[in-house]
């Protein structure tokens, strides 16, 4: 195969992507938080946290159409221990069909006892959300935080995507700690990066 048919299909694949995802934001813009999928740079980042040495799964919520799971998977974490969690009929059909191996399941993350199952009380190694926190009323986004470090250990993140300038979720220090692991330029809309944990 030549360089210029790679090329061609990459960004075949790339366009694929993103009108799927301008798809499912037209029918649910509460669910998405942006009409193009988010940058390979930023996935990376968010990735960034991942340990595969520590034996334990990764919780992924809202995959979209991948790009984050990609990048999840390339620091060298085996598909089989990234549960990937999807509330969009379509994307999550896309994604069984892309990435083979990954535990992916159709639900809601605002359910996550419902929704994983019999994995429920799996403690993951971290975990890494794109859900549009934005979209839901500040006490729901508190709650789905605090429900997600109650799934990592102590001082294991919780890493949040947003679009506003400050943290999504209001500070609670005798609760949760907050930092801000990055601000991505290279992102349409540009991203704020941040993360939550529990004191060790």
């Amino acid at each position: 195969m030549t360089l210029r048919v790679k090329v061609k299909e990459r960004l075949g694949r790339k366009f694929d992507d993103e009108i799927r995802f301008f798809k499912g934001w037209m029918s649910n813009t509460r669910a998405v938080g942006s009409i193009i999928p988010t940058s390979s740079i930023t996935a990376r980042r968010m990735a960034s946290v991942v340990e595969p040495s520590s034996g334990r799964p990764v919780l992924e919520l809202g995959p979209g159409t991948g790009v984050i799971t990609k990048a999840i998977l390339q620091t060298g974490l085996a598909p089989d221990r990234l549960v990937s969690v999807e509330y969009s009929t379509d994307f999550y059909n896309h994604l069984v069909e892309r990435f083979h191996g990954v535990n992916f399941i159709n639900g809601d993350a605002f359910d996550l006892d419902a929704t994983l199952g019999a994995l429920a009380d799996t403690t993951f190694d971290c975990i890494i959300s794109a859900v549009p926190l934005l979209n839901f009323p500040m006490h729901r986004r508190v709650a789905l935080i605090e429900d997600l470090l109650s799934r990592v250990p102590a001082g294991r993140p919780v890493v949040q995507i947003s679009y506003g300038p400050l943290s999504p979720v209001v500070a609670m220090p005798d609760r949760y700690r907050i930092s801000h692991l990055d601000f991505v330029v290279r992102n349409i809309p540009p991203a704020q990066l941040w993360t939550y944990s529990r004191p060790h």
